[in-house]
């Protein structure tokens, strides 16, 4: 019996961070039962609840401008949204619970996000819903207070375990979008 050697090339992936200064030693493990996607992509936000339990920011990146008044936003697919979830486009502001979800009439690659109570502010194609801890017409909060980036892409399955970015830079054309959550991690550099 012989020794037989196969030599396979993957796929080149670019990846998004450019540096990693520093990162949660061991990683952290994050819930995944509310999620809805099949992966986890590099970049995405993270959060800590007050038990100490890590959780992914679920974001929504516009994709047709939406008026001050309206209460269904177009949004990419690959979001993790379910109906009941709290969206907002800003802090500080209104956000309200999903209603329902469908894909879009005319674009099969965007979701239509409708909320019972528009969340008062203009949405331009690009911004960012994120998902926010409560229902309300003013003092829109986050879920989960960010704490870093996940550093490599992951597969969902149970007892996921992440490396999480705390101090780096990246390149924000390959992340999922951040929108107000840029403005909380001031120790990741977004290009």
């Amino acid at each position: 019996m012989g020794l037989t050697i196969t030599k396979t090339q993957g796929a080149k992936r670019s990846r998004a961070f450019t540096h990693n200064l520093a990162d949660i030693p061991g990683g952290v493990c994050v819930a995944v039962e509310e999620l809805t996607q099949t992966t986890i992509p590099e970049g995405t936000a993270v959060g800590k609840d007050e038990n100490g339990l890590y959780h992914i920011i679920k974001v929504a990146e516009i994709a047709t401008a939406a008026a001050s008044d309206a209460t269904t936003y177009t949004v990419k697919k690959g979001h993790n949204y379910k109906v009941g979830d709290f969206v907002m486009l800003k802090t500080n502001g209104k956000s309200y619970a999903i209603s329902a979800i469908a894909t879009n009439a005319t674009d099969e690659n965007a979701d239509d996000i409708t909320v019972g109570t528009s969340l008062g502010v203009a949405a331009a194609e690009g911004d960012v819903l994120i998902q926010a801890a409560k229902s309300g017409a003013s003092g829109s909060d986050f879920k989960y207070k960010p704490v870093g980036l996940i550093g490599t892409g992951y597969d969902v399955a149970p007892n996921t375990f992440v490396n999480v970015i705390t101090i780096g830079q990246v390149e924000g054309a390959k992340i999922p979008p951040l929108g107000a959550i840029a403005a909380t991690l001031p120790l990741i550099n977004v290009l």
